[in-house]
């Protein structure tokens, strides 16, 4: 979408005449990469389903208040990306383990994940991004999964490019090690 199409977006979305129907169009646009980032997070279709139902929400309450700082992609990314870890930390607590704990067991239950068309090596890649600090694994998702420029990243993320590439580079390391140790 270039730079006027989103102008004209979020006017229709700001206004009360057209806001249903923009939002319409907001939803088909952005729908399934949302999707695919949150997955990429929580790892579960069903819970990935309500997370991008609870960032939809947010974004159709907040809208008015989005001022054009960044491009609404990366603002609805970012919602989503803070949607996805509220939800991951909601989850632990609830079941009362660590983060850490709680990725052990998303990961584990892949393999038994209907909706999950990875093979082995997806699989043990997937295992090796779950080590990583959370920080690393959403640079390293958004860059090797979704194919983000460290621009596009910088905007979501609020981060420096210097740092984000420090960071792709450094999980990059992680994985290899973790993946050439299994």
């Amino acid at each position: 979408m270039n730079i006027q199409e989103e102008k004209k977006l979020l006017i229709a979305l700001q206004s009360e005449k057209t806001n249903q129907s923009a939002f319409s169009k907001l939803v088909s646009l952005y729908k399934e990469r949302l999707y695919w980032h949150i997955r990429n997070i929580v790892k579960n279709h069903d819970d990935a389903d309500d997370v991008l139902q609870n960032v939809f929400i947010k974004v159709y309450r907040n809208i008015k208040k989005f001022k054009g700082d960044s491009k609404l992609y990366s603002w609805l990314y970012r919602i989503a990306t803070n949607e996805s870890i509220t939800f991951l930390n909601q989850k632990a607590k609830k079941y009362m383990i660590s983060t850490s704990e709680l990725q052990q067991r998303m990961i584990a239950n892949l393999e038994a994940d209907i909706y999950f068309e990875g093979n082995e090596i997806q699989l043990k890649l997937q295992k090796a991004i779950a080590t990583l600090p959370q920080k690393q694994q959403q640079v390293f998702t958004m860059k090797y999964f979704q194919e983000l420029k460290y621009k596009e990243m910088s905007e979501i993320l609020e981060t420096s490019e210097g740092a984000l590439k420090a960071s792709y580079h450094i999980a990059s390391k992680k994985i290899e090690e973790f993946l050439r140790s299994k």
